[in-house]
């Protein structure tokens, strides 16, 4: 095994289920943050952050009694930073069954001590598999510098050009009514043992609230098949209040896409009402009725 690997066992319990009795896309989030973490922290020898996870998949729904297993070594370390892959499985423990949940990747930044400058040493490679993730890794990280600047460069663009879409369906819902806003108190059990907000614990509350936002339309129990876009712009830290905002964003047949953007008070920010934006992110759901059938989103009017 590699020295820079960390596994995580779980059972899925009714408190971590949903409606459906599936394992809650919320705890997941958690688990998948806290395992890749302690990968991080075990090479980099300090504290370390959450900076970003890449695009998520859902492959697989977990219930209750299964075993979730999530898998995490960091792939390569960076000056300062180091990308981290996670592999999450879920395994029956009646049939013994094994199946891919999902295989994603986080970056995460090193914290100094004091004034100190971190450097990081780089990563031992064992394995033949050690090899080829170093070197995509090394493609991912400018992949995802490069992701941000392209996304900003078409909303001014779309802005510039005052091409916005405009929906003339007559039954087409108006995505005011998809509007959900939730505020968190950050208190010390929803904090790391940094003292900063948990980031897993903010992909949990985003999830939920994006989830109501996805329900206002189907009328049922929305499913998370992916996470885009995931990226802290800051911390926040206990006794912080975060206001999430969620809206639907788009519909596309059998999916709908909600955007979620998480801003962060101190007491006298709060009062001034002077909000830090800490996170955005865009979840898509899909949802399926009694029969396991695929359910039609309607159309939305922005």
């Amino acid at each position: 095994r590699s020295p820079m690997a960390v596994c995580m066992c779980q059972a899925v319990l009714p408190a971590h289920a949903g409606p459906r009795g599936e394992l809650g896309a919320g705890p997941l989030l958690r688990w998948m943050d806290a395992a890749a973490c302690l990968a991080a922290e075990k090479h980099a020898g300090v504290s370390c952050v959450t900076a970003s996870m890449d695009d998520i998949q859902f492959e697989e729904a977990a219930r209750v009694g299964q075993i979730i297993s999530i898998r995490t070594k960091v792939n390569r370390a960076f000056r300062t930073s180091m990308e981290v892959g996670i592999k999450v499985t879920v395994q029956d423990v009646l049939t013994n069954a094994e199946k891919i949940v999902s295989v994603a990747y986080a970056t995460y930044v090193a914290k100094p001590v004091g004034a100190e400058k971190v450097e990081l040493r780089p990563v031992q490679l064992l394995s033949a598999e050690d090899h080829l993730e170093h070197s995509l890794a090394i493609e991912r990280r400018r992949i995802r510098l490069g992701y941000v600047q392209v996304f900003q460069k078409l909303m001014q663009e779309s802005n510039k050009e005052g091409d916005f879409y405009t929906c003339e369906e007559k039954d087409a819902v108006s995505t005011e009514h998809t509007h959900v806003q939730s505020t968190e108190l950050v208190l010390p059990p929803h904090a790391n043992h940094h003292g900063n907000t948990f980031g897993g614990q903010i992909m949990a509350w985003m999830q939920t609230v994006a989830s109501i936002s996805a329900s206002r339309l189907c009328r049922s129990h929305p499913i998370l098949k992916s996470v885009n876009m995931f990226k802290f712009w800051g911390p926040s830290f206990v006794g912080d209040r975060l206001v999430f905002n969620a809206i639907v964003n788009n519909t596309f047949h059998n999916s709908v896409e909600v955007g979620v953007r998480v801003e962060a008070y101190n007491c006298e920010e709060w009062i001034k009402d002077q909000p830090r934006h800490i996170n955005s992110a865009f979840l898509t759901f899909n949802a399926v009725n009694d029969k396991g059938e695929l359910l039609t989103f309607p159309r939305v009017k922005p």
